[in-house]
């Protein structure tokens, strides 16, 4: 009898946590060896059917403790169907707090993940599907550490 209250407690809990009425889509590429090679670069696509919204992108990434800078330099790069580049920038994310060397984002143990806004209040020109793809853009061929690298794409809550 416990273990069925215990479910009918916990079960619409885990339901209201899982919705995400803002999510377009989100999605992680784990990294072989735990190691981003710099040709690697994961591609995500995904679809638009409100051009007249404004988007926000954030990168996702999980770390270790042991990754050997404080930040991690990235270029993303926005295509249309055609293939084409509408929007591209190098972003310099911070994993740790270069003074005390705390992760910045949340862990449990040695891992710690973190979602940091690559583009804010974003318009599509048009309706369609997109690629958004992430390079990381460091002084190693290899950056070890580095568990997975991700997107997510939500709708902004920002006015016209």
């Amino acid at each position: 009898m416990k273990l069925r209250t215990a479910l009918l407690i916990l079960l619409p809990a885990l339901i209201w946590m899982g919705c995400d009425d803002k999510r377009i889509f989100e999605t992680n590429v784990d990294m072989e060896n735990k190691s981003w090679v710099a040709d690697s670069i994961p591609s995500f696509e995904f679809k638009i059917t409100d051009p007249q919204k404004k988007y926000n992108f954030y990168y996702n990434v999980r770390n270790t403790n042991a990754y050997p800078y404080h930040n991690l330099y990235v270029t993303y790069y926005l295509e249309n169907d055609k293939g084409e580049v509408i929007s591209t920038n190098l972003h310099n994310l911070e994993l740790f707090d270069p003074k005390t060397g705390k992760p910045t984002g949340s862990g449990l143990g040695d891992i710690y993940d973190h979602q940091i806004k690559a583009l804010s209040d974003y318009r599509f020109p048009s309706a369609g599907s997109y690629t958004f793809k992430v390079q990381q853009f460091m002084r190693m061929e290899a950056l070890p550490e580095v568990l997975s690298v991700g997107i997510r794409v939500e709708e902004s809550e920002s006015r016209q």
